[in-house]
């Protein structure tokens, strides 16, 4: 059919349709971002917090030297961020279409010839770039870090008890016979100055006061710790018979640190391995990985008909009604990759069962909800 020559009325039509949806989608878009920043800030902040707690107290106990608490922070948290980007996504998503029900500028889109499929474009423009990142994170930058973290906790593991220990505390040995106790320590010059050490050796308590020290290593590889200008204190506890001896050199075998072997960490090997030995537990790892994407991706449009508020109702029952799907969902997925792991079920009915159960009921959730707006329009 030959094309006619519009008239002016309906170039202006069309050009106002076309403001409306660009008004539309960048004001959604806007407000997305905002509130997603502000919900990720607010649990990136609880959970630096509570792994700064836990980091703290096994620096406390001897199980982490105090230099490397921030490394592991950093290396913990961002093993985290592909969960809290997800919940963030979701939240923000929910929240924003919420408060539009809450402020009736839903029926104002609607009345406007914006039906609830409309929403998908926005909130997809929205969600695929920040769904991307987090697939970046849970399958290249999340198992770097955690590789790093290991490695970096060995090497501190490896470390002796003198290179170890912090300026100004008392710490313990490995071998749990000596306390030591260094005032100032220079890594570099492998020199420490105001030793105190206290150790027990057949039965009796030996205390040793020294200025100054330093490292050395002997012909044979093995090290000590040489004491300069001290005293030395020995006795059996509640007995007057002590033994004090001054010296101006002593020199303390440093007992070398014997590493237990350790299980391999499934999160800190890379998913191109994972793919290279395809065993039960390798599967079930990559599964988490790609799951958690794709949750993502079927939870932030999922919060389309979840956000809907009936004024009859309580208006935090939808989002209390978003967190237990979440929590649901999530549990789910730990739980099929549990069984793809014990070979209770498939790769692949573990890999794509549970979203694609999610996804079925993502549609029923949006049939559901038009099919309501239909008839209270049709009733009005």
């Amino acid at each position: 059919m030959p094309d006619y020559p519009q008239s002016p009325d309906q170039k202006s039509k069309k050009l106002c349709i076309r403001k409306v949806r660009g008004i539309f989608f960048w004001s959604l878009v806007r407000e997305f971002v905002g509130m997603g920043l502000l919900v990720f800030a607010v649990l990136l902040g609880i959970v630096v917090f509570t792994q700064l707690i836990r980091f703290l107290s096994d620096s406390v106990s001897g199980l982490l030297a105090v230099d490397g608490i921030l490394v592991m922070l950093g290396f913990s948290s961002v093993n985290y961020l592909p969960v809290l980007l997800s919940i963030s996504l979701f939240m923000s998503v929910l929240i924003t279409l919420s408060r539009c029900y809450s402020d009736s500028e839903m029926v104002v889109w609607f009345s406007s010839g914006i039906g609830l499929t409309r929403w998908i474009r926005p909130v997809l423009g929205y969600a695929l770039p920040v769904v991307a990142l987090i697939a970046l994170l849970s399958l290249v930058i999340s198992p770097w870090a955690m590789s790093k973290a290991d490695e970096f906790k060995r090497r501190l593991d490896s470390r002796d008890d003198v290179s170890a220990a912090t300026p100004g505390a008392f710490r313990e040995s490995k071998q749990a016979d000596r306390v030591f106790f260094l005032e100032d320590v220079d890594a570099q010059k492998k020199h420490v100055g105001n030793i105190f050490v206290q150790s027990v050796q057949n039965g009796r308590d030996g205390t040793m006061l020294a200025k100054e020290g330093f490292q050395e290593t002997a012909a044979n590889g093995d090290r000590f710790l040489v004491l300069l200008k001290g005293m030395r204190y020995e006795g059996i506890p509640g007995q007057a018979n002590y033994k004090i001896a001054e010296f101006e050199r002593y020199s303390m075998r440093i007992e070398p640190v014997e590493l237990h072997q350790e299980a391999p960490n499934l999160k800190a090997i890379s998913t191109l391995d994972l793919l290279r030995n395809p065993t039960p537990w390798n599967a079930s790892e990559l599964e988490w990985r790609i799951g958690l994407p794709l949750s993502a991706l079927i939870l932030v449009l999922m919060a389309i008909p979840l956000s809907y508020v009936d004024p009859r109702a309580a208006r935090s029952l939808n989002l209390i009604t978003a967190i237990i799907i979440y929590m649901v969902y999530n549990n789910m997925i730990s739980v099929t990759n549990s069984w793809v792991a014990h070979e209770k079920i498939s790769v692949m009915a573990g890999l794509w069962g549970i979203h694609l159960v999610m996804f079925a009921a993502l549609l029923v959730m949006f049939y559901h909800r038009i099919s309501m707006f239909s008839w209270q329009w049709r009733k009005q």
